[in-house]
């Protein structure tokens, strides 16, 4: 889904874990759901740190991108290059406007289980950098394609390992952490025989606070109805619709429909905010209000969410 465009990569050093986090962390909540979400990657001429709070309206969640397993780049590494009053400003207007400010982790140019990274080593790394710089929490966009199609649950195991040992350090209830997976991992599919996503959220389910899913980049015509997007998936992924992950065992009020901003900002699956608003509103009246996320920030600002939300979620 999600494409780091700078090459440019700092070095973190690995935490002291008995370090003292900033003092404005202390009033920390998750939101609960409905959750809007946007990705900012994307660097903006003239820009200092992400948007101001009125290009996002409509939103609840702001996620910087990326933070690799080698270091920040992109929006992640801006936001580490201000000053420390710099960023006490901006997260004092995005918590005045209801906005939370994560980071998003890997994106679909790092694969850290193939790579070889210990997840123990990365997963204290990040929950420093997140600690560090006075976020509200991590968003985990695991891309690792191979390791998911491994047979031995490589993709998995990693997974639950890493989201464990966040959670040992940015507590349930304070500190947000999502996941950002395809929505075919979900599906019983025998290309992830180690279970996918489902035996992800068998595993750990309790400590993730809900899942932007990548309901795109999925074949030509995955998700692109309100039908096969939220209740009969079909085609190559079968059972891999909102309802029908629901119907596995996910909480429903943990999926979130993610989608790109324009055709542009995928390689397929784009929908017009005009039609997946109706698709929200239908998935509302069936009981569902886990929120909408977008790919990404300029595209994504606040008229396509205004839209978006128009028919179940008014502004």
């Amino acid at each position: 889904m999600l494409v780091a465009f700078s090459s440019i990569v700092l070095a973190v050093p690995l935490p002291n874990t008995a370090s003292q986090e900033p003092t404005q962390t202390a009033n920390r909540t998750v939101p609960a759901a409905p959750h809007f979400v946007v990705y900012g990657d994307e660097w903006i001429s003239g820009e200092n740190g992400p948007p101001d709070v009125s290009e996002i309206k409509g939103y609840n969640v702001f996620a910087l991108s990326f933070l690799l397993a080698s270091g920040p780049v992109d929006q992640a590494q801006e936001w580490a290059s201000l000053t420390d009053a710099q960023r006490s400003s901006i997260k004092a207007e995005y918590k005045a406007a209801g906005i939370s400010l994560i980071v998003s982790a890997f994106g679909s140019t790092d694969a850290p289980t193939t790579s070889g990274a210990d997840p123990n080593k990365t997963a204290d790394m990040m929950a420093q950098w997140v600690k560090q710089y006075d976020l509200d929490g991590i968003d985990i966009d695991y891309e690792d394609f191979k390791a998911m199609e491994s047979k031995d649950s490589e993709a998995e195991n990693w997974l639950i390992s890493f989201h464990k040992r966040l959670r040992t350090q940015l507590f349930k209830g304070q500190y947000i952490i999502t996941h950002a997976p395809v929505a075919p991992w979900f599906s019983p599919n025998p290309s992830w025989p180690g279970g996918g996503y489902l035996k992800v959220d068998q595993e750990i389910g309790p400590l993730v606070d809900w899942y932007n899913i990548q309901f795109y980049n999925q074949g030509t015509s995955e998700y692109t109805t309100c039908t096969n997007l939220l209740t009969t998936s079909g085609g190559a992924f079968p059972n891999s619709s909102v309802f029908e992950i629901a119907a596995a065992g996910v909480p429903l009020d943990k999926l979130v429909i993610g989608k790109p901003a324009n055709a542009a900002d995928a390689d397929n699956g784009y929908v017009d905010p005009s039609t997946l608003a109706q698709c929200l509103e239908q998935a509302k009246s069936q009981g569902w209000d886990a929120g909408a996320m977008a790919w990404e920030f300029p595209g994504a600002a606040s008229d396509w969410i205004t839209t978006v939300r128009s028919q179940a979620f008014p502004l």
